[in-house]
């Protein structure tokens, strides 16, 4: 079984309480996620984030294929950080750890995402040309996004 991981750091210049206030909102995912990718709440996103709560998603990760994801917020420290794990999607594990810590300027962000891809050796075989490089791409975007949103650190 091989388990992948994603690492991402961003610095943006706003508050600790600006960064947890908009990424601590699942409304907030659409902004930052491609238009292709056709994500779509369809329930859960009604409360403040807490653990314990169940997200349900449609998303169109790959190929154009419509994929329903459900994920739960699994572990929060309001301002510092939460993970979401899927319960039901396209992989076969996803744990994703989001950090905030203030630092001088601004706050920096990390990502940490550890997954599995689905279907075996041939989802490995596929990984390092069609699912890496689409994450990848996902991840550059948000961070382009949030840049766009709140500035560029300097």
């Amino acid at each position: 079984m091989k388990i992948y991981t994603l690492h991402k750091k961003q610095n943006l210049p706003i508050t600790v309480d600006e960064a947890w206030r908009f990424l601590s909102s699942p409304n907030n995912l659409k902004t930052i996620t491609p238009d292709y990718m056709g994500f779509h709440i369809i329930s859960g996103a009604d409360r403040p984030m807490f653990s314990g709560q169940i997200i349900q998603y449609m998303v169109t990760p790959v190929l154009g294929i419509k994929t329903k994801w459900v994920t739960e917020i699994t572990h929060v420290k309001d301002k510092a950080y939460f993970v979401d794990e899927q319960r039901f999607g396209p992989y076969a594990l996803w744990h994703h750890k989001h950090f905030i810590k203030e630092i001088e300027g601004g706050v920096e962000m990390e990502d940490i995402i550890d997954y599995k891809v689905p279907m075996g050796i041939l989802g490995q075989m596929v990984h390092p040309f069609l699912v890496k490089p689409k994450l990848e791409e996902i991840f550059n975007y948000r961070t382009q996004k949030l840049e766009d949103l709140f500035g560029k650190y300097e």
